[in-house]
């Protein structure tokens, strides 16, 4: 049964630039390597919630934990750190719409 990670988490200040520079050039082509398929991105424009939800597709649960304990991800988790702050992450299963 596929899964979706459901990150969250808020640009950290003044990062805004390098941090969409980061996510298009390096973060995407990244997961995308990993075998994961981004899904969808959000912005929180008003409330008291995180800035960003991004949902990745993996075919099932042990693929989606197999990536998220893999070296490449947590280099590229670590890269992403440096532009972020109050990351969060959960896996669930895959459904059509918007998913929290």
């Amino acid at each position: 049964m596929a899964v979706k990670i459901v990150m969250t988490w808020d640009i950290s200040p003044d990062r805004d630039q390098e941090y969409f520079e980061f996510v298009i050039g390096e973060f995407v082509p990244g997961v995308q390597k990993l075998g994961l398929q981004p899904i969808e991105a959000w912005a929180t424009v008003y409330g008291h919630y995180p800035q960003i939800q991004v949902g990745l597709l993996a075919d099932d649960a042990n693929r989606a934990h197999d990536v998220l304990n893999s070296p490449e991800w947590v280099q590229l988790q670590e890269q992403l750190f440096g532009y972020i702050r109050n990351f969060s992450y959960k896996i669930i299963p895959a459904r059509g719409g918007f998913q929290f």
